[in-house]
Order: structure tokens, then sequence, then C-alpha cells
């Protein structure tokens, strides 16, 4: 069953539970942290809480990253590019205690981030039809700097997926996840500069907020390219996390307009993740093959916190079929696909 939530209303009850679990198309519900209530001291709650923008910006070349995220015990803010024909990767974090510099808004319908931490600065705007990017690090990778201007075009007609999950009674995973929204503007990387909307590049936003198990494991897969000059393809999978049995967040998108699957399979080596991955929903509305070429692996490791991620960059080649049309081929779709395991 997929169930969809068409009414707008708060996230969270007064006794700190879901009011609504299932899938959206849009925001319709407001998240209210002051209302969980997994402990009775409410700084011991702000500890629990998990929130971010992450920003991704695909292009057949690179791919770009920027992220602001507060976990609670830290805010962590990470840049990274992958220059895929060099096979090479520059990433950048930088951590503040307790979440001190990240005020992240309740809402992605509105709202802004502004993050300052000496030389570096992170902007994430949003206004009606449009995000904007920027981002100010000129001491990124020993001094080469980095400098993104970019805007992304969000029309209201674009379709998102939007999770209400729980995770047990009182944990849970509000999360909205848009994929293929064409981006103009510069990237500048040390001596090369980059305009993106000649490049045809497509944005990925993934914003979340939750309170998840400590002890936390999921895979996700995501892709954002252009099937032809007209046609923009996206598609979002993910499992893992929470009781999916209300909805899962399986869907692709052509042309900003989403069909949602039920369960897909990921089939994939663990003790290879350079071998293909496979996809296939019970639905049999998707049939994708990943084949990847490069890995970006992250580890962190600060006692309370630990992370480990495979995050697998490559090309997606298969079969989806729309709600409303004829099945389309997939061919060498630029896109990622991750096993993550965090103690948070």
């Amino acid at each position: 069953m997929q169930y969809q939530i068409k009414i707008n209303d708060t996230l969270l009850k007064n006794d700190g539970t879901l009011s609504h679990r299932g899938y959206s198309k849009k925001q319709v519900l407001q998240y209210n942290p002051e209302k969980i209530r997994l402990y009775p001291f409410r700084f011991l709650n702000k500890l629990r809480i998990k929130e971010w923008d992450y920003y991704g910006f695909t292009t057949r070349d690179f791919f770009f990253s920027a992220t602001v995220s507060d976990i609670g015990y830290a805010c962590v803010v990470f840049v990274y590019f992958i220059d895929f024909h060099k096979k090479s990767i520059v990433e950048e974090t930088i951590l503040t205690p307790f979440g001190k510099g990240c005020a992240l808004p309740t809402t992605s319908r509105e709202g802004n981030i502004h993050f300052s931490h000496g030389d570096t600065t992170v902007n994430f705007t949003r206004m009606p039809g449009k995000r904007l990017v920027n981002v100010q690090w000129p001491s990124f990778h020993n001094g080469e700097g980095l400098s993104a201007d970019l805007e992304i075009t969000q029309p209201d007609s674009m379709d998102s997926i939007v999770m209400s999950t729980p995770i047990g009674k009182k944990r849970f995973y509000y999360n909205q996840k848009i994929n293929a929204m064409p981006v103009r503007g510069t990237l500048k990387f040390g001596k090369n500069g980059y305009d993106m909307k000649k490049l045809g590049a497509l944005a990925t936003l993934d914003w979340g907020r939750g309170v998840w198990d400590y002890n936390s494991f999921w895979n996700w897969a995501s892709a954002s390219g252009h099937l032809d000059s007209k046609t923009t393809f996206g598609c979002n999978l993910g499992k893992g996390f929470g009781d999916l049995s209300y909805a899962t967040e399986n869907c692709f998108f052509i042309n900003g307009t989403m069909t949602k699957l039920d369960q897909v399979e990921f089939n994939y080596d663990p003790s290879d993740y350079m071998k293909p991955w496979y996809f296939g929903s019970n639905d049999g509305k998707l049939e994708l093959t990943f084949t990847p070429f490069f890995e970006r692996e992250a580890k962190t490791n600060l006692l309370l916190i630990r992370s480990e991620v495979h995050q697998m960059f490559g090309e997606y080649t298969g079969m989806v079929i729309p709600d409303k049309g004829k099945p389309v081929n997939i061919k060498g779709i630029i896109g990622w696909a991750e096993e993550h395991f965090a103690r948070w």
C-alpha cells in the first residue's frame, strides 16, 4: 500500500507521534520539532534531532555538492567536487559543536540558511520558483579556492517525493527529495570555471528532518539527467529506514511529473561496490542497471558520532513505465547509489 497524504496539518501531534504516515508530492505537513517527546527534557530531545539540506549538482563531467546539517551534537557543513574524467575527489568539512552557526528552516517552501565560519560562507536562499546556492570557500583544498553562485529553477508544478516515516513510536524521518532541477550560474574551483547552464547541470535537493535510531543503516539511489534536449529524467530509490509499510520513497520523474513505485529491490555486492547494481520494482514499472565508475568513501569516527558511506557514482541504463505513457528507455544517465551506516 502506498498511502498518499493530501491534508494540510502539522507533522507531530502533542504526544510526539506522527499525525500522518505516508508520502506526498509536496510538503503538506508542517515540521514542528517543539513537539518531539522522545525524552522528558527538551535539551536532550534537541541532541537527537537530525536536520540537513543537501544539494547535489550533476553534469556529464563532474558532480558538486554542498550540505549544511545539524546532527544535534554538531553542525556539519561539507562540500565536495568529483571530477569524473580524472577520477578524483576533493572534500572539505567544517564542524562546530552543538549546532553552533546552523539554523535550518522548518519547511522547504520558504526560509534561508546562512552559515559563516572563518573565511567560509554557505548560503541557501529560497525564492518563488527558484533556489539560490552560494558558496565562498577561499581556503578550499589548500588555498585553491571554491566559489559557487548558482540558481536552481523549481516551478510550482514540479513534483517531489515527501516522506513521513515512523521509526518506532516517537522517532521519525520527514524528508523531501527533488530531482532534475535546471541550473544556471557559475562554479569555480581553483583555476577552472564552469558555466552550469551550458553543461546542462541538474540539481537534486535532499531536505531531511527527523529523530533517528542511534544505530542506523540505509540505501539511497538517485539520478538526474537528460533523455533528450526537451526531456529530463530523475529517480529516487531508498530503503532501510523506519517503517515503510505506509509508503516507500521509490519513484521516478519525467519532466517533473512523478510516477510512484511500490517496493524496489537493491541487488548489489557489499564486498565489491564497483560491481553493477540492479534495481527492479515489484509493479514492473522500473528495471535499471547501475554501473559504477567512481567510489566516494567517507568515514567519520568521533566517539559518539561514527559513519561510513560508500557513495558510488556511475550510469543508469534500463527501462521505466510512466503512469501515463509508453515504456521509456534509460541510457547513460549519471547518478549515484549508496550504502550508509551511521551511529549518531
